[in-house]
Parts: structure tokens; sequence; C-alpha cells
């Protein structure tokens, strides 16, 4: 498996998300994708599902070592100890001895940055975290948590696909030696009827899911992270290292972020976006 590397984190550049699986379905999907080859797994504790998605590891047959697995903290648990009891809730229901990645879900609209970072890193040095990150930062908050880190921070996980450019963002991300970790990288399947996506596809004989995915990891340090319970879908995701795309067909993508902008986590936890 391809990887990013960022500050010694070996992150496979695509995963599995897990987001909305639920029960022995989450556990049967986890397994198909360990099976059809993916060694990344995203969870999180506020997707309430880490008891089957440690199932589905253990039912794939897959040694731990092998895979990558991130875990988050919700943004009312940031605060010690909270955030540690979150971690080590993850851990127990994951039926591992560690996470390799645990990040921020959300930065926090009532703590100071420099007091989530503390949890975050203490989460590091107690050993159950092997690297910390963060998800939904923007650029601003970014700088805030590398004034108060002690680690490194491997990754910043934001929602990106076709149609929600992140240009400025993904660069700052860089700038840092950080993964860009792109989370609903399809839109919800939005950008899957785009014409000139379909068009790329048909003459390529890939899907356009296949087409966006090539699209992500083709881009200097960027992480896709794809789900699905459909095992033809989940196998078919993964198969996009078979063919490359040209800088025209790249472009041409990247392109319809400047006449699109669709974004579909948007919230109450939301913070205020660089756009």
């Amino acid at each position: 498996m391809h990887t990013v590397d960022a500050h010694g984190a070996a992150i496979p550049v695509i995963g599995f998300g897990t987001w909305r699986l639920t029960g022995e379905g989450c556990a049967r999907a986890v397994a198909e994708a360990l099976t059809a080859g993916y060694r990344h797994i995203d969870g999180a504790a506020g997707y309430g599902n880490e008891r089957w998605v440690g199932e589905g590891i253990r039912a794939s047959g897959v040694p731990r070592d092998e895979i990558f697995i991130t875990t988050k903290v919700r943004p009312d648990d940031l605060d010690d100890p909270d955030f540690q009891r979150s971690v080590d809730r993850s851990v127990a229901d994951l039926g591992i001895d560690q996470v390799d990645l645990v990040l921020i879900h959300w930065p926090s609209k009532t703590l100071p940055t420099a007091t989530c970072m503390a949890s975050l890193n203490k989460a590091r040095a107690r050993g159950v975290a092997r690297h910390i990150g963060l998800s939904n930062f923007t650029i601003a908050l970014l700088r805030e948590a590398w004034a108060a880190t002690d680690a490194p921070l491997v990754t910043n996980q934001c929602e990106y696909h076709p149609y929600l450019r992140q240009d400025r963002l993904i660069a700052a991300c860089r700038e840092w030696g950080m993964a860009f970790t792109a989370f609903s990288p399809l839109g919800r399947t939005r950008v899957l009827e785009d014409p000139v996506i379909a068009e790329i596809a048909s003459r390529r004989g890939k899907t356009p899911a296949q087409v966006v995915l090539r699209w992500d990891i083709q881009q200097p340090a960027v992480v896709t992270i794809p789900k699905s319970a459909d095992p033809t879908r989940i196998r078919a995701n993964i198969d996009i290292f078979d063919f490359a795309l040209s800088n025209d067909e790249m472009a041409a993508i990247s392109h319809l972020g400047a006449r699109h902008r669709h974004r579909v986590a948007d919230g109450a936890t939301a913070p205020e976006w660089d756009e």
C-alpha cells in the first residue's frame, strides 16, 4: 500500500471510512475492506460503532501491525480527563492496545486551543496513541495548534472533493509537513454526476468514483477515506493503482471547484471556514 509520510507516520493513501456504519453491517464492511486490501481504517468515538469496527478487524484476519487505525475525540471531551477517557474507551472498544492516530474531531468553541492540545499530547505521551493530529481545523487554528503542541501533528482531516476547493489549506498543511486527509471525497456522490468526471471515467474505463479517488491520491501528501457498505463499491474504490490521470485531466477536475461550492459537513460544530 502506498503511504504518505508525515513526521514519522506512514499513512496509507486510501483508507476506509466508517461513519454511519452500524452493527453487524459495520463489522462486515470493515472485514470486507481489509480483505480487499485497505490497510487504513478511519473511525471516531462520535460514530458510536468502534466495537463493531474492532469485530470487523478481527474477522478479517489481517494482523494488527499491518493496519493503520484512526480515532477521533468529540468536541465535548477535549478537556482532561474526559479526553483520556474517550481515547481509552475507543481503544477498549476496538480491542487493541493503542491507536495509530488520534485526532481532535472538531475544534472547540469553548476551550482554548492550548488546553485541547495539552489533552491531545497527553494521549500520545501515555502511549494510547502513536501519533496525533487534527480534523476540521482552519489555517488560523492550525497555526494556534502548532504553537501549542509538543509533538508533531501528522494530519488535518477535512472535507475535500472536486466541488470544494481547499488549495490554501492543503498548502498550509504541506508547509507544516502534515498530510491532508480528505473525508467525503465524493461529495456524498454529488460529484459523480459531473460531466467532466464522467467523460474522463468513460475514456479511462473506470468509474467516476475511481477517477475522483485517483485525483485525490495523485496530489502530494493527500490521503482519501471513502466509505461504502456495498462490497462491490468497497472493492472498486481501492482499485485505483493501475492507472494515472494526465496533467490535463487533473487540472480539469481541480477546476470544477472554481465553478461549484458544495460543502456537506457544516453545522453548529463547524469553525469559521477559511473561505
